[in-house]
């Protein structure tokens, strides 16, 4: 067996990675922690512990940014199918090995570019998405500190009749400082999580495609 029909050979029968599979048990994970949560009282001790807002928006965030984690993760493990399996592509969508091996014909450098930004470029806005959430929770972190600030320097002098409603201001403005900074880490995290198991998946199927076009062209 000569070396591009090796390299073929060994592409196409890699079995493909579950990466579908794997979203839909973290979600599962996720959904159960959401309700065992939920359970505890402990969604209503966050929002309600936070006048500002910013951990609902931090949430909804996540949210949004792990439904489209599961939706690229559909689309990378398809086009993985399709280097395996062409014959299942079906007119008027993408497919970006064809799109490479077209373009090989032109321009390598335009070809691996175009390929990149197939597999890789969306990627990109998600990853500043997942800062955001990190911004997010220290900005809630800086407003609860000025609210705590902003309470102790109002004090003129300290009464001890008033020491509740002192106390439970100065308890809003550090839970909402800590509170934010923790939803923001916690979605930082697991957002990362997923768009690093993107990332890899995708330099794999880019490493497969270039691999199985460049032997395909040594073969012809």
């Amino acid at each position: 067996m000569n070396a591009p029909t090796l390299a073929r050979s060994t592409s196409y029968n890699r079995p493909i990675e579950p990466l579908w599979l794997e979203w839909l048990t973290l979600c599962g994970g996720l959904a159960f922690c959401t309700w065992l949560l939920g359970l505890k009282g402990v969604w209503a001790l966050l929002l309600g512990a936070d006048p500002t807002g910013l951990t609902l928006v931090i949430i909804v965030v996540f949210l949004c940014a792990t439904l489209w984690c599961g939706q690229r993760s559909r689309e990378l493990q398809r086009q993985r199918l399709l280097l395996t399996q062409p014959q299942q592509a079906r007119v008027g969508e993408a497919n970006w090995a064809g799109d490479y091996r077209a373009a090989l014909a032109h321009d390598a450098d335009t070809a691996a570019d175009l390929l990149l930004e197939h597999s890789h470029g969306p990627h990109g806005t998600a990853w500043w998405v997942n800062g955001i959430q990190l911004k997010l929770g220290l900005l809630g972190k800086v407003i609860g500190f000025s609210m705590l600030a902003l309470t102790i320097g109002k004090m003129q002098s300290f009464d001890p009749a008033q020491s509740q409603d002192l106390l439970r201001s100065l308890t809003a403005g550090l839970g909402v400082a800590l509170l934010t900074t923790m939803v923001g880490l916690v979605g930082n995290i697991l957002l990362g999580l997923q768009l690093t198991r993107l990332d890899r998946f995708a330099d794999a199927l880019v490493a497969d495609i270039q691999r199985t076009a460049l032997a395909e062209h040594g073969a012809d």
